[in-house]
């Protein structure tokens, strides 16, 4: 049973999403990802397969929303596995019109299990990832509150992206490239913003207006520019002009203020 705030009855996250929650106009495109990735990813290297995202949330707008992967391999992966994942990502894409883009992260099971990643990745695979094929991972992971230490294992490495977004929106050279851009920073600085006030506030939410009007309730004087950023992350090109501002301004102090609260993430290798 929930509490209303994402949690059970004992403050631990319900795993958000369902297979039975994807709506018909995007059950081919599920089904159409399951059989990708047998066909390229087989039993020798796969270990098991992840939905995670709009679509097994059940929220997803065709035309507008994208598909998002997560693939748990065997092994740690490889160039040629990178690269079958982008050509998957390429057909997919392709294929369907009522999806706009096709994400699909890599990951070796050694890795989503360790102690660095129990409260990063393993906590998403728990908690985020809907299980599409496969033994599911989640019953080797723990359960999980919204605690400090979860909000900094997250997103506590935001001071150190914002010099990569900062380079790669001065070299956007087209309108498609900056308007991916734009929404992937706006869905960064949300969640972000989110997790900052995630353990005050006592629950969890992936939809981002509501993370949005969560962390206005305790950084007022960055509330509008937080619904902006929620704003932009569904409807890039209404935004145009967003992106710079964003980098330029709530990044900034967002990430400054995460490192004054939750301190920084542990380095990865």
């Amino acid at each position: 049973m929930s509490d209303g705030r994402g949690l059970d009855r004992d403050g631990c996250f319900l795993r958000e999403g369902a297979l039975d929650r994807v709506a018909p106009e995007f059950a081919p495109v599920v089904t159409a990802a399951r059989d990708g990735i047998t066909a390229r990813f087989g039993p020798a290297l796969l270990h098991s397969a992840y939905l995670y995202g709009s679509i097994p949330r059940g929220t997803a707008v065709p035309g507008v929303s994208d598909l998002d992967l997560l693939l748990a391999l065997r092994a740690g992966p490889t160039p040629e596995d990178r690269t079958a994942a982008d050509a998957l990502e390429a057909e997919l894409d392709a294929a369907f019109p009522q999806i706009d883009g096709v994400g699909i992260l890599l990951f070796g099971v050694d890795r989503l299990l360790s102690d660095l990643e129990r409260h990063d990745m393993g906590w998403f695979v728990a908690c985020l990832c809907t299980p599409l094929s496969g033994p599911d991972l989640a019953g080797r992971l723990p359960r999980y509150r919204p605690t400090p230490l979860l909000a900094r294992e997250t997103n506590g490495d935001l001071f150190r992206l914002l010099p990569g977004l900062r380079r790669k929106a001065a070299g956007a050279s087209s309108g498609a490239e900056r308007r991916r851009l734009t929404r992937s920073t706006a869905r960064l600085l949300v969640r972000a913003g989110f997790t900052l006030v995630m353990p005050r506030w006592g629950g969890w939410t992936s939809d981002l207006a509501e993370s949005a009007e969560v962390f206005g309730r305790y950084y007022p004087a960055h509330a509008q520019q937080m619904r902006a950023a929620a704003r932009a992350a569904r409807a890039p090109d209404d935004h145009p002009h967003l992106l710079d501002e964003l980098l330029e301004g709530l990044a900034p102090w967002l990430a400054a203020e995460y490192l004054a609260v939750h301190g920084p993430k542990a380095p990865r290798p």
